[in-house]
Formats: structure tokens, sequence, C-alpha cells
């Protein structure tokens, strides 16, 4: 395993509501009220299934919108996509909901559970998303995107091997990860030989964004 130090410095910014929101991420208008449908439909799916703690959704603009929005930051001229178990739509939908309307965007949002895939796919018709849903193991589909992403989905080890037929094809990983991930990548290390960067993350002091560019099997 090779670990660049980040190349860009940022400071996490503070969000506590859509306006902190906007003001971070830049958001129009129209991305607002597309998020704020968003958090509506996941707070009433969320008492049909466990899509996110409940606890969780009084942070949504923080701890799931802010959060996910921020790759955009690290990959800014990048169109496709793909959110391996996507689950509840972080990182995918608030991508797919920033990217609305910009030429040639899409994000494939991969889920092996269906009535997952189901919520996906309602708050993507609703929306009118630029999304494709794969109800599908991650690792069972191939497919050329600029970005392979995963939020809370594996541990490094396991994510990798996900990733890896995405990487393949010309993809670049950027995966959300919290203050646990050096530990994950050194365990990553027996089964893995890759070139990673951790960068900062700006939702979270703790977090980091872990951008892997190249990765193959390690001999055991």
């Amino acid at each position: 395993m090779s670990v660049a130090p980040a190349s860009l410095e940022a400071a996490p910014v503070r969000v506590v509501d859509a306006a902190g929101f906007q003001a971070a991420s830049g958001a129009t208008d129209a991305q607002l009220a597309d998020l704020a449908v968003f958090l509506d439909l996941l707070a009433e799916w969320n008492e049909k299934m466990n899509l996110v703690g409940p606890a969780t959704l009084p942070d949504f603009w923080s701890r799931h919108a802010w959060d996910s929005a921020q790759l955009l930051r690290y990959a800014p001229q990048a169109l496709t996509w793909a959110d391996l178990g996507a689950g509840a739509g972080f990182p995918g939908l608030v991508l797919a909901i920033l990217l609305k309307g910009v030429v040639g965007a899409q994000v494939h949002l991969v889920e092996s559970m269906a009535k997952r895939c189901r919520f996906l796919a309602e708050v993507s018709t609703r929306l009118a998303l630029p999304t494709t849903i794969h109800n599908i193991r991650a690792e069972e589909l191939s497919l050329s995107v600029d970005i392979v992403t995963a939020r809370a989905c594996a541990p490094m080890a396991r994510l990798l091997g996900y990733a890896r037929p995405y990487l393949k094809r010309g993809a670049t990983a950027l995966f959300l990860k919290g203050q646990d991930v050096e530990v994950e990548l050194i365990e990553a290390t027996k089964y893995w030989i890759f070139q990673a960067e951790l960068r900062p993350s700006l939702s979270d002091p703790r977090g980091h964004v872990v951008e892997v560019k190249r990765l193959s099997r390690a001999k055991v």
C-alpha cells in the first residue's frame, strides 16, 4: 500500500440546515427543493424499513447531504458515477440531484436488496433523476464510470473487492470513510496492493475521503 498525503487542504464546514448546506455546496434553489423532497420520502420510507438510523434524520443536511455532496469537490469533472451498496441513496441520490440537468451525467445505484431498490426508484422517478438502478451485488456488475464510490458499505478490504471490476475499467475510487480508516487500510494490505490518498472530509473532522486509483491482488 502506498498512501499519499492529502493534496487538498480544507477545514470541515459546519452545516446545520438547508441554508447552510446551500452555502457550503453552492446548490441552487431547485436542487435544494429536490433534496427537501428526498428528505420527506426518506422519513416516510424509514418508518417501513431501516434505511438510516432515525436519530440521524434531524442531521440530514450535515450528516447525509453535505457528507455526500462533498465528493463533487474532489471530482468536479466526473459525469458518470457508480454508488456501491447505495442503500438509502448516500451518496448516490444526492450526487444525482446535484448533477441533474448536466449533459452526460449518470449515477448508477448498485444495491442488492430489492426493497431498498424500490425506495431508490421512488425518489429517482419522483425527481426525474439521471440514475440507473441495479438490483445486483456490486462485485457482479462491471461498468465503465469515472468514479466508483461507497459510504457505510463494507470494510476497506471487502470494499476494494467490490470496486475492483470498476477500477479495472478505468474508474477512480472515492470512498467515504470514518475515523478508523487507517486501521482498515492496514488490514486491506493483507489482500490487496493499491495506491491510496487520504483526503480530509469536508463534513466531519473525524472522517476521510479515500481515493484509490490502482488495485491488484496481493500474493499470499
